[in-house]
């Protein structure tokens, strides 16, 4: 009985020890949260520090926290509204004594984002506030946003250097034919340069003729908001001989920079600090180097968005459009529609914009999705549709449900075009000896039949089906633009366009941003645009995925800044877009293969963007690596 009742002890000891455990790790978590989370009131005199880490997105995709709990590594992504705002609101706070760019772990955005974000620097240095820009090196994007600051530094061991758009994509044609895969493809539209990598070993000359023009549209509004930004230095003369420049330099390509007037300052972050410490001032106790912060996430915090007046509702289709339900990043139908309806429903809205970054994705998924926004036409709400970035493809399809359409010179859309792709491994089965048969009682018994192959009668019906969803793709952009068929036709064909040409052959209204849009729809809703508010209607997090994030959140902006993590030099750079490059292609075609639905996508749009892509083809990479052991 002794030894019984010692156990017991010794039981109720171990859970008591493990309810403590349980306690005190649970406080630390609720004091690591409540400590991590945007605190308004904790601003001070001192320069807003706009640490642009990662890409430039407009709805950041949502991360697993408990993956990084694990120490895994994610990808970060920053909400380009809210950078716009604080940049806004920096102009005019008194607290804000300067601002500082900090570019060194930057991996860009879409053009339409860039531009956005630049227009906002400049703005604030217009009012008189010194912005200055840091990094280890800049490539086009980086160096677009820096070049609105009053003064640009950059490491003596790195440099800025401009390669442009374009570059080369891969192509499977020779590996799917070694491998025995059939692609069967079924397609409308000369330009659905989607799918050429698995039907062909190189570019179409149509694809390389819309590609060559939109990158020539891009590459000249970025000259052009450079010269702007930064009238005395040599974009041009860097441009067309760079080699020719730094090798004059002795290899020294910031000095080269410096002497052509693309940056102003060589100098690492100590350096870099100590300038920002004379005007913003440095904290006591702190290394040489510290500047009194602001905090981006606290200054946002400190700044919200307007509540007062009516309400207008903002939906936004950010992300791959995909059935079924998803997260942020992602322009999931179920999602989206339900978070669209219930705002319809209870929100007491008086007009709806729906705010499209998207290079679409699942037919389905995009009807449904327009069908939503249809009933708020049928409450009698004015819809107006603000194109952000990227609004092709399936994108546009959900476009077309709008009154009026907004959109930046450089965003990129149309890619009006659908298509499938059904892959069959019956060359593959038979390399190793494997054959296939069976009976059928009609021709579309087993069909499609991925081990024997599709028929006649299938590939008919199939590509039958794409023809008819493209009819009627361009029947709703006919309707809508007030076009007809024909000339739809004529400018569709799955061609990407520019936002300034879309202009111009009627596929979109008017230029502008979000704020533009919000205005215009309190116009038609005949309300004052300066006394109305903008109402999101999306899903906030949980919030456990909150605490779990604020947990495990890197704590890089409160630290030492001379002891930040150093950016990426040049040659890193090269290798992060390489490794994208990689990631993007396994991201297509998985894609493709688990689609499940005909595709209004535009591929190819991916190119036009940031270099680390999406986070889902990041953590596709970084398994497959893991397996492989590199």
């Amino acid at each position: 009985m002794k030894l019984v009742r010692g156990a017991w002890k010794i039981l109720v000891g171990i859970k008591d020890f493990l309810v403590l455990v349980f306690m005190l790790l649970f406080f630390t978590m609720l004091f690591a949260a409540l400590s991590a989370k945007p605190n308004p009131g904790s601003i001070r005199d001192g320069a807003l520090l706009v640490a642009l880490d990662g890409a430039l997105v407009e709805q950041p995709e949502e991360v697993d926290p408990f993956s990084r709990l694990g120490g895994g590594g994610a990808v970060k992504q920053q909400r380009l509204r809210d950078v716009v705002r604080a940049l806004d609101a920096a102009k005019t706070d008194s607290h804000v004594k300067a601002v500082v760019l900090d570019l060194d772990r930057f991996t860009g955005g879409y053009p339409a984002a860039i531009s956005e974000v630049a227009a906002a620097i400049g703005k604030v240095r217009a009012a008189g506030k010194p912005v200055l820009a840091y990094a280890t090196a800049y490539a086009d994007d980086s160096y677009a946003l820096a070049a609105n600051a009053s003064e640009i530094w950059v490491n003596p061991l790195g440099g800025a250097m401009f390669a442009g758009p374009g570059g080369t994509r891969l192509y499977y044609k020779g590996l799917i034919d070694k491998l025995g895969v059939n692609a069967h493809i079924y397609r409308v539209g000369k330009f659905k340069s989607a799918v050429e990598p698995y039907m062909r070993s190189d570019m179409s000359p149509e694809a390389k003729e819309a590609d060559l023009a939109m990158y020539q549209q891009i590459l000249d509004q970025w000259r052009q908001e450079i010269a702007k930004a930064r009238p005395k230095a040599r974009i041009a003369d860097y441009l067309a001989k760079p080699a020719e420049t730094v090798t004059a330099a002795k290899g020294d390509i910031g000095k080269a920079n410096l002497a052509m007037g693309i940056v102003d300052k060589l100098g690492d972050r100590l350096a870099f600090g100590k300038r920002v410490a004379e005007i913003a001032g440095a904290p006591s106790g702190k290394p040489a180097g510290n500047f009194n912060r602001i905090k981006l996430a606290d200054f946002v915090a400190a700044h919200p968005l307007p509540t007062g007046g009516d309400a207008i509702g903002v939906i936004t289709v950010a992300g791959e459009i995909v059935d079924g339900k998803a997260g942020p990043g992602k322009a999931a139908g179920d999602t989206v529609s339900a978070a669209l309806l219930k705002g319809l429903a209870g929100k007491n809205l008086k007009a709806l914009v729906v705010r499209v970054d998207s290079p679409g994705g699942s037919a389905l998924a995009s009807e449904q999705i327009r069908q939503a926004i249809l009933q708020a036409k049928a409450q009698g709400l004015p819809v107006v549709v603000s194109m952000g970035s990227l609004a092709a493809s399936g994108g546009y399809w959900v476009s077309t449900a709008g009154d009026t359409i907004f959109a930046e010179p450089n965003t990129i859309t149309g890619s009006i075009g659908i298509f499938g792709v059904i892959p069959t491994f019956e060359k593959t089965l038979a390399k190793i000896g494997v054959g296939t048969d069976g009976v059928k009682t009609t021709p579309l018994s087993g069909q499609p039949d991925i081990y024997g192959g599709t028929n006649a009668e299938t590939d008919a019906l199939l590509q039958s089906a794409i023809e008819a969803g493209y009819a009627r793709f361009v029947g709703l952009v006919a309707g809508a633009r007030k076009l007809t068929p024909e000339r739809v036709n004529e400018i569709a064909q799955g061609r990407v366009w520019i936002g300034g040409t879309a202009h111009q052959i009627g596929l979109v209204d008017r230029f502008g941003g979000i704020d533009d849009a919000i205005a215009e729809a309190a116009r038609r809703a005949k309300l004052d645009p300066a006394k109305v508010h903008a109402v999101y209607l999306e899903k906030a997090p949980s919030g456990w995925a909150r605490l779990i994030a604020s947990f495990t959140d890197d704590k890089d902006e409160d630290g030492d800044w001379a002891d930040q993590p150093a950016g990426a030099d040049l040659f890193a750079r090269a290798a992060i877009a390489q490794r994208a490059l990689l990631a993007q292609a396994l991201g297509d075609a998985r894609r493709l293969a688990t689609g499940g639905s005909v595709q209004a996508r535009c591929l190819e749009c991916g190119g036009f963007g940031p270099a680390t892509g999406s986070l889902d083809d990041a953590r596709l990479f970084d398994a497959i690596a893991a397996r492989l052991g590199l």
